[in-house]
C-alpha cells in the first residue's frame, strides 16, 4: 500500500522542505498545500491503493471513501480539540482493504441474481451505502482507538528521547527491516509521529530511525573487503543501489544468508541515532526512499554536520563490526546469496528486481558455464519448455558450447554449473546440487531471468564455440498430438476440471492409464504448471511414468480465461512423456507461445488442422526433428 505512493510522499516532503517558513525558499501560498496533503491526500491515496489491491478499482473507490471518517475524527478540532491533527496512515491501511473486502463479499451475495437493467443501480448504491457506513463506523469506532495508539506511541518515543534510550529502538527496527516490516514501522508509526513533531519543532529525528542508509552501507562494504564468493562479487554493486538509490532491501539477503550480520547493522544504527541525538538534528520530512540524496534533500540548513555524522558514523561502526564477524567466520560456507534472496522475496511477497540482479552474479573464481539444467518435479513438461526457450536465447547469443537440458529434481546430480527451478522447488534443487549457481523463476515461458542467465554466461565464459552436444534422437513415427486429442471448445470452468479434461483425452487416445489423470492433479498440488502467455501444461509426477504407454499430447482451448493459480489460461496442453521424444514438441510449443502473434492465431483458429499447422508439423512427426 505504501510503496506505490512513495512519489506522493516525496512530493509532500519536497514542498515542506522548500516552502514552509523555515524552508529553503519560504513561500506562504505554496506552503498551504503541506497540511492538506499529509492530512487528507496521502491517507486517501493509501486507502485507495489498499482497496484496489483487494478488489480492483471498485475496491479502491470504496476504500478511499471510507477513510474520510477516520481522517476527520483525527484532524477536525471538534474531535481532537487542542491535541492537533494526526495523519492517519495507519487508519488508511486498515480501512482501505477492509472496506474493499466487505464490498467484494457483498457483491458475491447477489452475483447473478440481479434482474437485467438493474445492475448499475445495485452496483452504485451498494458501493455508496457500504462506503458511507464504513466512514461513519471509522469515525466513531476505529478513530478513537487509533488516537489512543498514536498517543501511547508518542509517549513512548518521548520517554525514550528523555532517557537517552532512542538508540535502543534499533534492536527492534533493524531485524524488522530484514523481515519486511520496515514500511509498516516507518510509514505506519514513525512517519505520523515524525510529522507531528516536525510540525511543532520544524524537524524530527524519527524520520531517520529506519531510513538511515549508513548501517546498510557499512555492512555491504564489509562484504566487499572481507566477504567470499558470490557475496563479495555482488556487494560493490549493492553499495551503489543501497546508498545512492535508497533501495535498502538489496542488503537484506546479505543478512539473511548470515543472520549474525544483523549485529553489524544494529550496532551501526544505534551509533547513528546516538550521534544525531547528541547533535540535536532531524529531517523536515521523510527521506523516501532512504537514499543519501533524499536524506540531504530533507535536512534543515543547520543540521548537515549532525546528519552526516549520524550517517557515516553508522556506516563506520557497521563496517567494523561486520568485518570482525566475517574475519572470525572460519566455516567453509560462503553463504547462499541466491537462496537468501528467495527467502527475502517470500517475506516481501513479490520479486525484488534490485536484489535479483545482484544475486545472479557468480563468483569470479567459479569458472566458465558449460551446463545449465532446468529442474522440475517430473522433468517432462515445465522444465522442458523452459529449457527450450533458454536454449534458443543461449544459442542466439553465440554460446553453442553451453548445454541446456531439463531433468527431474529427484534425478539431479551435482554436476551442473547453473540450475534453474521454479521458486517453489528451489530448496529441493539446492539440496541436490549445492555446488551450482541457482536461479529461481516464476514463469517458465517468459521469465526476464533468462536474459540475466545469458548475461551471466557471457561474463563467465571467455571462450565460446565448439560443437553442440547431440540431443536425444529417440522418437516415434506415431502421432504425438492426434487430431482426436484436439478440442477447440473446452467445457471446464476451473483448473481442476481443465486438468481432468486434458487427461481424459490422453486416456481416450490409449496413451495412459486412468490413474495418470490422478497423478496430473497430484503434480499440480506441488507446483503450478501455468506457464504464462495463456498456457498451462499439466502432466503427471515422475512416479507415474509406469502408467504411460506411449508419448502423447492433448490440446484444449477455452473461450474464457481459467484462473490457474492466479494466471489467466486459455490453452491447456496435457503431456504424457514416455521417453524424451516429446521434448522437441515442447520446444516447438514454447516457441509458438513465446510469440504473441502465434497465440492470437491459435485463439482464432477455426479447425483442428489449423491448430496443428500453427503448432508445427513436428507435432505430428517428431522423428524428423529430433
Amino acid at each position: 500500500m505504501i510503496m506505490p505512493n512513495i512519489g506522493a510522499i516525496i512530493a509532500w516532503g519536497l514542498i515542506t522542505a522548500f516552502f514552509i517558513p523555515d524552508g529553503w525558499t519560504p513561500n506562504e501560498k505554496i506552503a498551504t498545500m503541506v497540511g492538506p496533503t499529509i492530512i487528507y491526500l496521502l491517507p486517501i491515496l493509501i486507502a485507495y491503493t489498499g482497496g484496489k489491491i483487494v478488489y480492483d478499482v471498485r475496491g479502491g473507490v470504496v476504500g478511499a471513501t471510507s477513510v474520510i471518517g477516520v481522517i476527520m475524527a483525527t484532524s477536525d478540532p471538534l474531535f481532537v480539540g487542542d491535541e492537533g491533527a494526526s495523519p492517519m496512515f495507519l487508519g488508511a491501511m486498515i480501512m482501505g482493504p477492509l472496506t474493499a473486502y466487505l464490498m467484494k463479499r457483498l457483491d458475491a451475495l447477489w452475483a447473478g441474481r440481479i434482474r437485467p437493467g438493474f445492475e448499475m443501480l445495485v452496483d452504485n448504491f451498494s458501493a455508496g451505502i457500504l462506503a458511507g457506513l464504513m466512514a461513519i463506523g471509522g469515525m466513531f469506532a476505529l478513530a478513537p482507538v487509533l488516537r489512543e495508539i498514536i498517543s501511547w506511541l508518542g509517549t513512548g518515543v518521548s520517554f525514550l528521547v528523555d532517557h537517552s534510550l532512542l538508540p535502543a529502538t534499533s534492536l527492534f527496527i533493524e531485524p524488522a527491516k530484514v523481515m519486511f516490516l520496515n514500511n509498516a514501522i516507518n510509514h505506519g508509526v514513525l512517519t505520523p509521529l515524525g510529522v507531528q513533531e516536525a510540525a511543532e519543532q520544524g524537524k524530527s529525528i524519527l524520520f531517520m530511525l529506519e531510513a538511515n542508509p549508513g548501517p546498510g552501507l557499512g555492512l555491504l562494504l564489509a562484504y566487499t573487503f572481507f566477504g567470499r564468493g558470490v557475496a563479495k562479487a555482488a556487494a560493490p554493486g549493492a553499495v551503489i543501489i543501497q546508498f545512492f538509490g535508497g533501495i535498502h532491501e538489496v542488503y537484506f539477503p546479505f543478512v539473511l544468508m548470515k543472520p549474525k550480520m544483523i549485529l553489524a547493522t544494529v550496532a551501526g544504527a544505534m551509533t547513528g541515532i546516538a550521534l544525531m541525538t547528541a547533535f540535536d538534528v532531524g529531517l523536515r520530512a521523510p527521506a523516501a526512499p532512504g537514499s543519501i540524496f533524499a536524506v540531504y534533500a530533507q535536512t534543515p540548513g543547520g543540521d548537515f554536520l549532525g546528519i552526516s555524522a549520524g550517517v557515516f558514523g553508522a556506516a563506520l561502526v557497521s563496517f567494523l563490526v561486520g568485518a570482525v564477524l566475517l574475519r572470525l567466520d572460519r566455516s567453509d560456507d560462503e553463504g547462499d546469496l541466491a537462496g537468501a534472496t528467495t527467502q527475502m522475496e517470500s517475506l516481501k511477497g513479490k520479486e525484488s528486481a534490485a536484489a535479483r540482479s545482484l544475486s545472479t552474479q557468480r563468483d569470479p573464481q567459479g569458472g566458465p558455464i558449460r551446463s545449465i539444467v532446468f529442474a522440475c518435479d517430473a522433468g517432462m513438461g515445465s522444465s522442458a519448455m523452459g529449457a527450450s526457450v533458454l536454449r534458443r536465447k543461449i544459442e542466439a547469443a553465440g554460446h553453442a558450447d553451453v548445454t541446456v537440458v531439463n531433468q527431474a529434481i529427484a534425478s539431479l546430480d551435482d554436476v551442473y554449473d547453473v540450475v534453474v527451478s521454479h521458486q517453489d522447488l528451489s530448496a529441493r534443487a539446492r539440496e541436490r546440487t549445492p555446488s551450482a549457481t541457482h536461479v529461481t523463476v516464476e514463469n517458465f515461458m517468459g521469465s526476464p531471468r533468462y536474459d540475466e542467465i545469458v548475461e551471466m554466461v557471457a561474463a563467465a565464459n571467455s571462450d565460446t564455440g565448439g560443437p553442440q552436444p547431440a540431443g536425444d534422437s529417440a522418437g516415434s513415427d506415431a502421432e504425438i498430438l492426434a487430431a482426436e486429442s484436439v478440442v477447440l471448445s473446452g467445457t471446464a470452468t476451473n483448473r481442476d476440471d481443465a486438468i481432468t479434461e486434458a487427461g481424459r483425452l490422453l486416456v481416450d487416445a490409449g496413451a495412459v492409464d486412468p490413474s495418470y489423470v490422478d497423478s496430473m492433479h497430484e503434480r499440480e498440488q506441488s507446483v503450478s504448471t501455468a506457464m504464462g502467455n495463456l498456457l498451462a501444461i499439466p502432466h503427471g509426477t515422475n512416479e507415474a511414468k509406469d502408467s504411460i504407454h506411449r508419448t502423447a499430447l492433448s490440446f484444449v482451448r477455452y473461450s474464457e480465461d481459467i484462473d490457474w493459480a492466479g494466471k489467466p489460461t486459455r490453452f491447456v496442453i496435457g503431456i504424457a512423456g514416455a521417453g524424451k521424444d516429446h521434448l522437441p514438441v515442447l520446444g516447438q510449443i514454447a516457441q509458438v507461445f513465446s510469440d504473441p502473434d502465434k497465440v492470437a492465431e491459435l485463439e482464432g483458429a477455426q479447425s483442428v488442422e489449423a491448430v496443428r499447422a500453427i503448432l508445427g508439423e513436428v507435432v505430428s512427426h517428431p522423428r524428423a526433428h529430433t
